[in-house]
């Protein structure tokens, strides 16, 4: 176990695979509500929304799914059927407790995900492209897994955006095998947040597959 707390700022410090699954193991009882719960996380609700209005549709994998907020959402919204995947095991037993997702996959999206080339018709992910987490280069891993014509939502912390380079990354996408890219800009947290990021922005990417 970490004898870091589990914590956002924790959270943004990770620095390698195992740091992750070590915090993840630690907090995932408990995330639900000492973090979503507490400071009013919201970016789960707003990426799952932006890809049903999107037209997106499934089947679905959920990128970084955690403990399922962002599928639960998709689920009331009448998507499925929808798969989770993450880097920790144990954040997925408790999204499969909430008796949403067909399959979950325990797999370190940078090193890859264990399942066949077209897989799902769409790829959300909401809270995994930030800090501490993960970068534009996994975006390559998430393309091999989708269907020519599957609609991606993905929701990038606005500094890990600029800082981590995924302008360059997207505008070499454009060029070769994505269509219909849009940026939205969205709060990651609600009105009752009180913490340091309580004003934190990400971006919603929101494109389809050629």
């Amino acid at each position: 176990m970490t004898s870091k707390t589990p914590d956002l700022e924790t959270a943004y410090a990770l620095r390698t695979p195992e740091e992750s699954r070590r915090l993840y193991a630690e907090w995932a009882g408990n995330y639900d509500s000492s973090f979503a719960a507490r400071e009013d996380y919201q970016l789960h609700i707003h990426t799952a929304r932006a890809f049903v209005a999107a037209g997106g549709q499934g089947p679905v994998l959920d990128v970084g799914a955690g403990t399922g907020l962002c599928g639960a959402v998709l689920s009331d919204l009448g998507v499925g059927p929808i798969d989770a995947t993450d880097i920790s095991a144990e954040m997925l037993d408790q999204a499969m407790r909430k008796d949403i997702y067909r399959d979950a996959i325990a797999a370190d999206l940078t090193v890859g995900v264990p399942a066949p080339a077209g897989s799902y018709s769409g790829i959300v992910s909401s809270g995994t492209f930030t800090t501490g987490h993960v970068g534009p280069d996994a975006l390559d891993e998430l393309l091999r897994l989708a269907r020519h014509g599957a609609q991606f939502a993905l929701s990038i912390n606005a500094q890990h955006f600029q800082a981590a380079g995924f302008a360059d990354k997207f505008d070499s996408l454009r060029a070769r095998n994505i269509q219909s890219f849009t940026l939205k800009e969205t709060r990651i947290y609600g009105d009752l947040a009180a913490g340091p990021h309580k004003d934190d922005i990400a971006l919603i990417a929101l494109f389809e597959k050629t």
